[in-house]
């Protein structure tokens, strides 16, 4: 509830409520530990390029679409890409592999579902360094890390910075806890690109170049069947429709349900949440869709008929040109 709350004041409100002024001593503490935190953090340099996929606000805003985009498009051009990632929400902090018979609660539901997508290395760790350290000693051939959710972890060198952001922007422009902003908007002067999801690229003030993000919907699966496909079209009137997202933000999900034809009664679940059956009994009696970062986490909890949307990160072209020229600079130096 807490967490809905501060959603609508962050993303829906244009002036700060009574109660978000009261929080105002903990966003300076805030932005006083972190700025600490980035000033005394020597970070430590793997032996091949990083690029790190992050964003400024909490919560999810499409960097693991980003990432599997990413790591296809360097396998097209002969790079051998590997990935690293916190995990977050898993149980420990030590660094292991993630394969795709690994446990969400272990590794966490967004390695999960890279292992599953991208075809490369996955390694969690709290410090990336040790998980990429631990993945380029069992994968030697990987000559590029890439770092899901990593901007703000700087003990870790970085050659590339990519910043997503999806439609809400940067909320109402304040640090935690007042507003959304896990650093401050300058922070994107510093960047190397931004990624706009749904967000026009003239949404930001900056001169960092921008490259507008759109996720495809293909065919839905069916969770727990290997190989049944489903059209949006074939899903209409079969009965209830039921549509869950614990994304960062879920009505994104549920727009696209929408633009697809499909009238749901949604659903949204906090992100990361750890789902338990009880948490889908509402769908019994209906057909359940979902997202496939939920689906990892749902696998034989569902009672009734479940179907994932997978979607697909469209960007330019030139992205992936300045990512390679960054690259290319740092192999001449």
């Amino acid at each position: 509830m807490l967490a809905r709350w501060l959603q609508r004041q962050w993303f829906e409100q244009r002036r700060l409520t009574p109660a978000l002024w009261l929080l105002l001593p903990l966003a300076w503490l805030y932005a006083g530990l972190s700025a600490l935190n980035r000033r005394f953090t020597k970070p430590q340099r793997l032996p091949v390029p990083v690029i790190v996929v992050g964003n400024i606000i909490v919560g999810g805003a499409g960097k693991t679409p980003l990432t599997l985009w990413l790591a296809r498009q360097l396998r097209d051009r002969g790079w051998r890409p590997g990935i690293v990632s916190r995990g977050y929400g898993r149980s420990g902090d030590e660094v292991i592999a993630v394969s795709a018979a690994s446990r969400p609660e272990e590794v966490g539901d967004e390695p999960l579902l890279l292992a599953r997508r991208s075809g490369v290395p996955v390694w969690v760790g709290r410090h990336r360094a040790a998980a990429g350290e631990a993945l380029l000693a069992a994968h030697p051939e990987v000559d590029v890390v890439l770092c899901d959710d990593g901007l703000q972890h700087y003990a870790l060198a970085r050659d590339v910075e990519l910043v997503v952001f999806d439609a809400r922007g940067a909320g109402n422009g304040w640090r935690l806890p007042v507003g959304p902003l896990r650093e401050p908007v300058s922070r994107l002067a510093t960047v190397d690109a931004i990624i706009c999801n749904g967000l026009p690229e003239t949404g930001l003030s900056t001169a960092t170049p921008s490259f507008a993000m759109t996720l495809k919907p293909d065919l839905f699966y069916r969770l727990g069947a290997t190989g049944q496909t489903a059209s949006a079209e074939s899903l209409r009137g079969r009965g209830a429709l039921h549509a869950l997202a614990g994304i960062g933000n879920p009505e994104r999900f549920f727009r696209t349900l929408a633009s697809l034809g499909l009238h749901c009664e949604n659903h949204p679940f906090p992100d990361h949440h750890r789902y338990v059956a009880a948490d889908l009994a509402f769908a019994r009696d209906g057909i359940l869709l979902m997202t496939e970062k939920d689906a990892v986490k749902c696998a034989g909890l569902t009672a009734g008929e479940t179907w994932v949307l997978p979607v697909e990160a469209e960007l330019s072209q030139a992205l992936i040109e300045l990512i390679l020229e960054k690259l290319r600079g740092r192999q001449v130096a």
